[in-house]
């Protein structure tokens, strides 16, 4: 069976750079929640129509029954894709068949900053935990290492400190593992 390379989560490349949320009148952000197991399909279709989206997606590793490592790219908020276009372009994403709802996001420049840090976060290549639940905590910036300049809340989990980066909106994040980073408190 061919091993496929990872699809573009994100188009274009250089949206999150762009964005502030509040740019153009009739452009915002938009939260599509796709049908089952149908982020990928909705992906697609937004990329042939040249629609501005984000879906963060990470790698997961599992094991065949014959033992053999496998990498599949799963979306970190399962159901969800982010569009940031008009009405036009919502209409046109609902039409693919692959949306089951559409929410407006009321705060764009939030969500914008949100989806940067969780793009920075993947972009460290450490592997991620996706957070469901989010519970209130100091928040902090990483001063050195890989996770450098990311700002997010720390968290104990199984006896481990970790970095939750959240996306407000839904109410979930991602926590990575704090090791040897020096954080400071932000006020």
């Amino acid at each position: 069976m061919p091993i496929l390379s990872p699809e573009p989560s994100i188009y274009p490349a250089d949206l999150l750079e762009h964005v502030d949320g509040a740019s153009e009148p009739d452009v915002r952000w938009w939260a599509l929640y796709s049908l089952p197991r149908q982020e990928k399909q909705l992906m697609r279709r937004l990329h042939a129509q040249a629609t501005p989206f984000y879906s963060p997606v990470v790698p997961k590793r599992s094991r065949s029954p014959s033992g053999r490592v496998r990498v599949s790219h799963v979306p970190l908020f399962s159901g969800y894709v982010f569009l940031y276009g008009s009405g036009v372009q919502r209409h046109a994403a609902m039409t693919t068949n692959c949306v089951s709802r559409c929410l407006e996001v009321p705060d764009g420049r939030q969500l914008s900053g949100d989806l940067r840090r969780i793009f920075q976060l993947i972009a460290t290549g450490q592997p991620l935990t996706p957070e469901a639940r989010l519970e209130p905590g100091e928040p902090v910036r990483i001063r050195s290492g890989a996770l450098a300049g990311l700002e997010g809340v720390v968290i104990r989990r199984a006896n481990e400190t970790r970095l939750l980066v959240a996306v407000n909106f839904l109410q979930r994040g991602a926590s990575v593992l704090l090791d040897d980073c020096q954080v400071e408190t932000l006020c």
